[in-house]
C-alpha cells in the first residue's frame, strides 16, 4: 500500500532538532516505516514559488497533520498569522487527522499568540505534552499505532503497546510506580509528582487507554508480570569451563518487573566475577573493581531485556564461562542493520519503545544509540578483548573476561626478591636516585645490574629515553605488565601477621558461597549495609540481605556491631577473626 504522508509543522528554529529526529525515527522504525512517510520543510528542494503556498499545498496532500507547539509563535504574515497556525487551519479545512504535541514548560514563558493558538487547538483535539526528543518519539509512536488501529490498517499492535485482555489496574503495584517517579525525577527531571494519580502517570507514559492496561505497564509495574508473560523471566547460569556442560556451578531463574530482572541478573554476574581491591588501607572508600566494569555488564543485560521479542517463547539467558559472558535474547536487529553498526554511534530504534522509555527515565538505559558503542569502548579501555555482537536465531552479546596473564603469573612465581622489592616501591615514573633512596642503596652498578636490568629484561620497566640510556635526566616508568605485577605483589604482600596461625581450611573456603567471598573481600573495619552494597555496586536490597549479609552472618564470617538490636539504624558489620583469616586467604589466592 502507499505510505501515509505526515506533515510535521512547527516553528522551524525552535524545534529543528526534534523535527529531524522525529522524521528519522518514523522512517527507521520497523512498524511505522512501513505505513508512514514524514515530511519536513528541510526535505523540500529550492523552487521558484512562495514558501507558504508550497507548504499549504503539502498539507493538502497529506493524511496527518503533526504540530509541535512551544514558546515561540514564529514569523507573521500581513494578517498577523504564523505559518504553523496557517498550516493547522489548512489541515482543519481539509479534515486531516491532527496530532498536537506541546513542549513541557510554563504557559507564562510562551508568546501570547502561541498561547492563544494552543487554546484554539485544544478545543478541537487532545494535546500531548513532551519534555524532549525521546519523550516525543514515544508519544508519537503510541499515537500513530492508535491511528493505524482505528483506521483498521492493522488489526494488531506491537507487543508492548497491546492492551491486555486479562489484566486490570489492580494488577499494578502502586508502590513501584511511586518508586519509579522518584527515580525518574532525580535521574531525568521527570515532570510528574509522586502525589499525581496513578492514572495520570500511566497515561503520560502511554501505558493505559480507558482504564485498560498495556503489556508494557505490566512488565514495568506489575505485581506478578510472569503471571501474564511466563517467558519474561531471565535465566542465569555459570559453568566451570568454557562450554555448556553439567554439572553447572550455579543456576538461577529470576522473575519480577523489568527493573527487578536487571538488578537481579547484574547482581548474579557480579557475584561470580573476580573483585580486586586496590589498596590495603583500612578505609570505607577503599577503591576496587570487578574484572569487567559493572557499567558494561549492566548495559548488555538491559539491552537484552528492553529490546527482546516478547512474543517469543524463549527467555533472556545470561551464561558465565571461565573466559567470557554470553547474553542471549530472542530478538533481531532492525531491517538493514549490521552488527558492525552497533559498534558506532547510531540512531536509537527500540523494539519496545513504550518499555524502553520508562527504563530510560529511571536511568537504566541511555539514548542516542550509545549503549552498544559504550560497551565496546569501555571494555577496550579497561584492557579487555573487544566484545562481540552476533545475530543468529537469537541476538548474542559476548563479553570477554580478563584472561590469565601466564607470563605475569610466571614472573610472579619466579621473580627474585629484588624485582619484588623494586616494583613495590616504584611509582609510575621514577628517577634512578629516587628508586635507590627508597631501597636505601648506594652502589649504582649493583643497583643497575641486580634491580633495573632485571626488570627491564622482563619488560616490567622501560626508559623514557631508551636511545640514551646513560642520560643524566633518564627516568624509568612501569609498563602495563609491571603495573599488573606490582598489583599482584601488593596483594601477596598484605599486612598479614605472620604470628597468626591460619585456621580457615581449604574445606571451609570451598563451602563459602561466591557472594559471601565477595563480601568478605571488601569489608574494611566497620561498615553499614548501604556502604557494603554500594561498594559491590549491587542494587537489589533483598537479594543482598539474603545472599550476602545473612549468609555471612550464618557462616560466622561477619558480625554485627549491635547484635542485640539487629534493625538498629546505626547497625554496622565487621569481620570476625574467622572472616579476617578467610579474607587473607582469598587475597593470596
Amino acid at each position: 500500500m502507499q505510505r501515509l504522508k505526515i506533515f510535521i509543522s512547527s516553528v522551524q528554529n525552535e524545534f529543528s532538532r526534534e523535527r529531524k529526529a522525529l522524521a528519522e525515527y518514523i522512517l527507521s522504525d520497523p512498524l511505522l516505516g512501513r505505513f508512514f512517510d514524514p515530511f519536513i520543510f528541510e526535505q523540500l528542494p529550492a523552487i521558484d514559488q512562495r514558501a507558504d503556498q508550497v507548504y499549504l499545498r503539502e498539507v493538502e496532500f497529506s493524511h496527518i497533520y503533526l504540530g509541535l507547539l512551544g514558546k515561540e509563535y514564529g514569523s507573521e504574515n500581513s494578517d498577523g498569522v504564523s505559518p504553523t497556525e496557517l498550516e493547522f487551519n489548512q489541515a482543519t479545512q481539509c479534515r486531516l487527522t491532527r496530532l498536537i504535541f506541546l513542549s513541557h514548560q510554563p504557559d507564562s514563558e510562551r508568546h501570547p499568540k502561541e498561547l492563544a493558538f494552543i487554546q484554539k487547538a485544544q478545543h478541537h483535539l487532545v494535546r500531548k505534552t513532551f519534555s524532549g526528543p525521546d519523550d516525543l518519539k514515544a508519544s508519537v509512536y503510541a499515537a500513530l499505532v492508535r491511528y493505524l488501529e482505528e483506521k483498521e490498517i492493522i488489526r494488531s499492535v506491537p507487543f508492548d503497546a497491546t492492551l491486555s485482555q486479562k489484566a486490570r489496574m489492580d494488577d499494578l503495584d502502586n508502590d513501584k510506580i511511586t518508586q519509579f517517579i522518584r527515580s525518574a525525577q532525580s535521574k531525568r527531571g521527570f515532570p510528574l509528582k509522586e502525589t499525581d494519580s496513578v492514572e495520570k502517570t500511566l497515561s503520560h507514559l502511554n501505558l493505559i487507554s480507558q482504564q485498560r492496561v498495556s503489556h508494557a505497564a505490566l512488565l514495568l509495574f506489575g505485581k506478578a508480570p510472569q503471571h501474564f508473560f511466563i517467558n519474561s523471566e531471565v535465566r542465569c547460569a555459570s559453568f566451570h569451563g568454557t562450554v555448556v556442560e553439567k554439572p553447572m556451578a550455579s543456576y538461577k531463574v529470576f522473575k519480577g518487573t523489568v527493573f527487578d530482572l536487571v538488578d537481579q541478573a547484574v547482581d548474579f554476574v557480579l557475584s561470580k566475577l573476580d573483585y580486586r581491591v586496590g589498596t590495603r588501607a583500612e578505609h570505607v572508600q577503599i577503591p576496587g573493581s570487578y574484572e569487567i566494569p559493572k557499567e558494561v555488564i549492566a548495559e548488555a543485560i538491559v539491552n537484552a531485556i528492553a529490546h527482546r521479542d516478547y512474543t517469543s517463547n524463549a527467555s533472556v539467558q545470561v551464561m558465565l564461562f571461565k573466559n567470557r559472558i554470553e547474553i542471549w535474547n530472542p530478538g533481531s536487529l532492525p531491517l538493514g542493520w549490521t552488527t558492525e553498526k552497533l559498534k558506532q554511534l547510531h540512531t536509537s530504534v527500540p523494539a519496545n519503545p513504550l518499555l524502553a522509555e520508562p527504563m530510560y527515565l529511571a536511568g537504566y538505559i541511555e539514548r542516542l544509540g550509545t549503549g552498544t558503542a559504550d560497551i565496546v569502548r569501555r571494555s577496550v579501555d579497561f584492557g579487555l578483548k573487544e566484545p562481540e555482537f552476533i545475530q543468529e536465531e537469537e541476538f548474542k552479546t559476548i563479553l570477554y573476561r580478563s584472561g590469565t596473564d601466564q607470563a605475569t603469573d610466571q614472573v610472579t612465581d619466579q621473580a627474585n626478591p629484588n624485582i619484588k622489592r623494586l616494583l613495590l616501591i616504584a611509582d609510575l615514573v621514577n628517577s634512578r636516585q629516587d628508586l635507590m633512596e627508597k631501597l636505601q642503596l648506594k652502589h649504582v652498578p649493583s643497583f643497575r645490574e641486580n634491580y633495573l636490568n632485571e626488570c627491564i629484561s622482563e619488560g616490567l620497566i622501560d626508559m623514557t629515553m631508551p636511545e640514551t640510556p646513560n642520560h643524566p635526566n633518564q627516568l624509568y616508568r612501569l609498563t602495563s605488565k609491571g603495573q599488573k605485577l606490582k598489583f599482584s605483589f601488593e596483594n601477596l604482600s598484605d599486612d598479614t601477621n605472620p604470628q597468626v596461625t591460619e585456621q580457615v581450611t581449604e574445606q571451609v573456603t570451598e563451602q563459602v558461597t561466591e557472594q559471601v567471598k565477595l563480601l568478605v573481600k571488601i569489608v574494611r573495619g566497620e561498615m553499614t549495609r548501604d556502604e557494603l552494597q554500594e561498594k559491590l555496586k549491587l542494587k537489589h536490597r533483598e537479594n543482598f540481605r539474603k545472599k550476602y549479609i545473612q549468609e555471612g552472618l550464618d557462616a560466622e564470617l561477619i558480625e554485627m556491631t549491635e547484635p542485640d538490636s539487629p534493625k538498629s539504624p546505626t547497625q554496622k558489620y565487621r569481620l570476625t577473626e574467622k572472616g579476617k583469616q578467610l579474607q587473607k586467604r582469598l587475597k593470596r589466592n
